[in-house]
């Protein structure tokens, strides 16, 4: 059994009392106000759910990261990159990137992001903290991603891309100018094979939760959300 959250007084519990099947799930209930969702991400916790099911918290074990200084740029990368084939901005499309990460996907028409959680983290990002990046070729917007950012560390949410890779090229972007920023971890959650291909890697949760803490205090050089490419 795992525990029930008072949505009126959410309080989440210890994330190593999450179940090893399914790994890290750790409570359910709840709400997706701004200050629930704060709570959750300084613990090390996230939201992944399908609507109408109840919310459902997760602190997996092992935790997928990436350090922004060593994400991985194959030799085909970044010959792609230096022809620069996209226009990037980030906080310019918010909604419209979710949305797109929301969208049905050649494998599957299920998706974990619905208009509770758009509207949710797009209250987050009045706030501040949720950002996003876009892809633009032309004025068509081709690729991005959205995530949480507090102190120096970044939780990645969703790509999506609708160019050749659009969604590649905007994370290297961002963890080049999250590197310059001084931001020391980039939060992927769970392992897949598209950022395994990035550089991303497996560290047991509690060596996770001691460097989370290290990095939501600590502040950055500068805003990486002002970085623009032509």
């Amino acid at each position: 059994m795992i525990p029930w959250l008072d949505p009126d007084n959410v309080r989440f519990p210890p994330v190593d009392m999450a179940l090893e099947e399914p790994d890290g799930l750790l409570a359910a209930g709840g709400n997706l106000a701004p200050q629930t969702l704060l709570q959750a991400y300084r613990r090390g916790i996230f939201p992944w759910y399908e609507a109408p099911d109840p919310i459902l918290w997760w602190s997996p074990d092992p935790r997928a990261v990436i350090i922004p200084a060593e994400v991985h740029v194959s030799k085909s990368m970044r010959k792609f990159l230096r022809k620069a084939p996209y226009r990037l901005s980030c906080d310019s499309a918010f909604i419209r990137v979710m949305q797109c990460c929301a969208a049905p996907r050649n494998y599957t028409e299920q998706t974990w992001i619905g208009v509770d959680m758009i509207n949710a983290y797009n209250r987050l990002h009045e706030k501040g903290y949720a950002h996003s990046v876009e892809a633009w070729l032309g004025d068509q917007l081709v690729g991005g991603l959205y995530g949480v950012a507090i102190g120096c560390m970044f939780f990645g949410e969703s790509m999506f891309s609708r160019a050749d890779n659009a969604s590649k090229f905007a994370f290297i972007h961002l963890a080049r100018e999250l590197d310059r920023a001084g931001f020391t971890l980039i939060d992927c959650q769970v392992a897949s094979d598209h950022m395994a291909s990035l550089g991303a890697k497996n560290m047991p949760r509690d060596d996770f939760q001691l460097r989370l803490k290290e990095a939501i205090n600590k502040e950055p050089a500068f805003s990486p959300w002002t970085m623009t490419l032509p």
